[in-house]
């Protein structure tokens, strides 16, 4: 499992980081009702090994708040492990009993960095995340806080997720944003063309792309809805449903068509298509399977030609996705 690690500069100010990072929210919950700590543990160790140093996770990963934290932190208290790992995390996003909640009240922002250090067992978190924005009041009053706790070193650097390009404006003129955290795939390229990639290339912000693989779809393991374990929230996602999914096969085998040419499988083609957009550009792949893991990390030694650019730029304009991206159902999951 060798290949080269590639590393990427977060944002203008901020430090290098590894290019193909972990998204760690599949290992407490969402993709299936099996979780095994002791596998999950093992799977999330060798991608650090490997030098996928760059992990991820959130306060609201997992069926009760703060798991996925917390099974994180039983790592990352070894200093060892500690040092090699750039360790990303959100807040606001809550989990109630009326429901799912947003919120960037300053009050609730500090509450949650503090419950996150905690449930990490780190005294600083390397890129704290604003995972939603919480429209029912002022962003400046979030960021303000952000920018208290990052003086205060409780946090490094800072980083928010599916924002707008006026809210990416007005947060980063308060303190620095050194990461835009989004979905981008071949079947979600939207950043290329609604303006949020210009902006943040002008305000020098780093591009964090989580689900490169299409949630999973685009890896081709998947050949109908039946393939998706009873529990999995990809269920409910009307990419992977009836019609939609039949329809979407067609992208996979596109793309398949040039993976086999190139000897290389789907899942390493499409992450070195996200990596190639530009050297500002992250990928955070997930899974719970060393060999899923393996061939990720064999995206690294991929290089694709001008022409090989081309060729997936036109089968991505050429086959449109059905389906919406579903954001809102996720949030309705509890799935972020």
């Amino acid at each position: 499992m060798s290949s080269e690690v590639i590393y990427r500069q977060l944002g203008s100010n901020g430090p290098k980081v590894s290019a193909l990072g972990f998204g760690a929210m599949g290992l407490s919950a969402f993709y299936g009702n099996q979780v095994n700590d002791a596998e999950n543990h093992e799977v999330i160790k060798v991608a650090v090994e490997e030098g996928c140093t760059f992990v991820d996770t959130s306060n609201i990963y997992g069926p009760r708040m703060g798991e996925n934290e917390r099974f994180i932190g039983q790592l990352l208290k070894d200093p060892s492990f500690r040092s090699k790992v750039f360790i990303c995390t959100k807040f606001g996003i809550y989990f109630s009993s009326t429901g799912v909640g947003l919120s960037g009240k300053p009050e609730d922002v500090r509450r949650w960095c503090e419950q996150s250090l905690a449930n990490l067992q780190v005294d600083c978190i390397d890129l704290y995340y604003q995972h939603r924005v919480d429209r029912s009041i002022p962003i400046e009053e979030t960021w303000t806080e952000l920018k208290k706790l990052k003086e205060e070193g409780k946090v490094k650097y800072l980083g928010i997720s599916e924002a707008t390009e006026e809210e990416i404006r007005k947060a980063h003129a308060i303190t620095p944003i050194s990461a835009l955290q989004i979905e981008f795939s071949p079947w979600t390229p939207d950043i290329k063309e609604n303006g949020i990639l210009k902006v943040c290339r002008e305000l020098g912000i780093a591009i964090v792309a989580y689900s490169p693989l299409g949630r999973g779809f685009l890896t081709g393991v998947y050949k109908s809805p039946a393939d998706l374990e009873m529990g999995d929230y990809r269920r409910s996602n009307p990419r992977f449903r009836g019609e939609a999914f039949s329809e979407n096969l067609k992208l996979v085998d596109a793309l398949k068509e040039i993976a086999d040419r190139k000897s290389v499988t789907p899942a390493q083609l499409t992450l070195a298509w996200v990596l190639a957009q530009g050297d500002d550009f992250i990928a955070i792949p997930g899974t719970k399977k060393l060999g899923h893991l393996k061939d990720n990390i064999g995206s690294r030694g991929v290089t694709l030609t001008a022409e090989e650019l081309q060729s997936i730029d036109e089968i991505v304009n050429r086959i449109k996705v059905v389906g919406e991206r579903d954001v809102a159902g996720l949030l309705a999951m509890n799935a972020f």
